[in-house]
């Protein structure tokens, strides 16, 4: 099972179909359309402007589709939202093109203009849906046959777990589960679940197993008395990027949006990731690069001005890069103007504070306008980072926020940003205690995150830029 060989079945299907679409459209308009005008018969020559046109419009419709999130889980495809998306989708689509290439068509009828506008929809819809229909059903066919499944594990161990293993495997028909082995909530000598699936470790072990077997399902299964531990495996698995599930007698404790789905006869409630809408989703990543490469380009002046300044106020590289964590846990080093003394951090990882005396004189300016985090728009090109979105932090600092405020792992669900709205609102932090209360901003943002917070949240960081009043 291959996800980028499966999206690419999709994408070449869909630039393939609209490509043959515009063809059919392109000899619909010279053969009906311009024969009706000119009232003779037009022949049909296919034209410079047309292989243009056969080449972009293809890739628009690729660009329409991939906003509205339809390439990004491929093997998991309903194939009547799929009908209800293409529908909606091709119909946006249509009428995009109608204004911006058809509305200045010689027609001999307004009624022509009805007619061109049906046609191009209708052959984009049927020949899109059609190769669409035809492989999300063989994969269907393929993950309820058992031929393609994604690796699961279960956490719980016992009397539910058992049932809910026993009831998954019995389908005649498969919800594409491959149990890799199951995760003990409480310590005991012996679970009823290892009669069936090894035991791969406790809760302690959620990181390693994840990470070890590739998991892409998670299923909670565990008993009554230990409805006191969702919380803790909730904030966990927060920070992964896996699928979720729970067994209903648990809705009633569990926190935050849930989609009820009964698959093939057994229901299950999925716990959603998703922040923010997929269409939002990915157009703030196309924002994030296309702004990052014009504000690189704008800012190369700075740029030089502020290398000038960092290698004129103290001895070292112009440059300072460490490790930071990152969305679903994972570590990336950032990218910053070095705004203190070399070695400032030889004794180990501390925050800066107020007077700090490891600061250049250049650097607290940078710090206090935030210039020193220009560099990061590398970052957010190369998918580390975002414009918006909290701020990373080292492992070291989680550790400790984490014994105190444990829902700082929610954080590691979206991309750290340069900036956010606890750097807007509170600024830099001195202390683990002032992370903690900066934390209260950050998980707001992302319970309501959309494009229009981070326009805001941009602004305003534009506005402490241009007055240099950061903290």
């Amino acid at each position: 099972m291959n996800k980028k060989i499966q999206t690419l079945k999709y994408l070449i299907s869909d630039l393939f179909s609209s490509a043959i679409s515009w063809t059919l459209f392109y000899i619909f308009r010279k053969v009906y359309i311009e024969t009706a005008k000119y009232g003779i018969k037009v022949p049909v020559e296919f034209t410079k402007n047309y292989f243009y046109a056969v080449i972009f419009i293809p890739l628009f419709w690729a660009f329409i589709y991939y906003l509205s999130g339809y390439y990004k889980n491929p093997y998991k495809k309903s194939r009547l939202q799929e009908l209800g998306l293409t529908f909606v989708l091709t119909l946006t689509g249509s009428i995009i093109l109608f204004f911006v290439l058809i509305l200045d068509d010689q027609i001999s009828t307004y009624k022509n203009y009805y007619l061109s506008f049906l046609i191009l929809f209708i052959l984009q819809f049927i020949l899109i849906y059609i190769p669409r229909l035809i492989l999300t059903t063989n994969t269907n066919h393929r993950i309820q046959n058992r031929k393609i499944g994604f690796n699961t594990i279960i956490i719980g161990s016992n009397k539910k777990a058992k049932k809910l293993y026993r009831k998954l495997e019995n389908q005649k028909k498969s919800a594409g589960y491959k149990f890799i082995g199951f995760l003990n909530v409480a310590d005991k000598d012996n679970f009823k679940l290892e009669h069936y699936l090894p035991r791969l470790g406790s809760l302690q072990d959620l990181k390693k197993v994840i990470s070890d077997n590739k998991i892409e399902e998670i299923i909670l299964a565990i008993e009554s008395h230990e409805h006191k531990q969702i919380q803790k495996i909730l904030e966990q698995l927060g920070s992964y990027n896996v699928s979720v599930k729970v067994i209903p007698d648990m809705y009633d404790v569990l926190l935050g949006k849930v989609k009820m789905s009964s698959l093939f006869g057994e229901p299950l409630i999925q716990i959603s990731h998703e922040l923010m809408p997929p269409w939002q989703a990915h157009t703030k990543r196309f924002i994030d690069v296309g702004l990052s490469i014009i504000a690189i380009i704008l800012f190369l002046p700075l740029y030089i001005f502020l290398m000038i300044g960092v290698k004129l106020s103290s001895k070292g590289p112009v440059f300072y890069s460490h490790q930071r964590i990152g969305r679903y846990g994972k570590p990336f080093n950032i990218y910053k103007f070095r705004s203190m003394y070399v070695d400032s951090e030889k004794h180990g990882p501390a925050l800066s504070s107020k007077n700090d005396s490891r600061i250049t004189k250049f650097g607290k300016f940078m710090r206090k306008s935030r210039l020193d985090e220009l560099p990061q728009f590398f970052n957010v090109i190369i998918g580390d980072m975002s414009l918006v979105g909290p701020r990373p932090e080292r492992q070291y600092f989680i550790d400790q926020i984490y014994k105190k405020a444990p829902y700082v792992l929610h954080l590691q669900k979206v991309r750290p940003g340069i900036t956010s709205w606890g750097q807007v609102k509170f600024g830099y932090a001195e202390n683990v205690e002032e992370m903690i209360e900066r934390l209260k901003y950050d998980i707001v943002y992302i319970e309501n995150m959309s494009l229009y917070v981070d326009l805001k949240i941009m602004i305003y960081t534009i506005k402490i830029i241009l007055q240099i009043q950061g903290k």
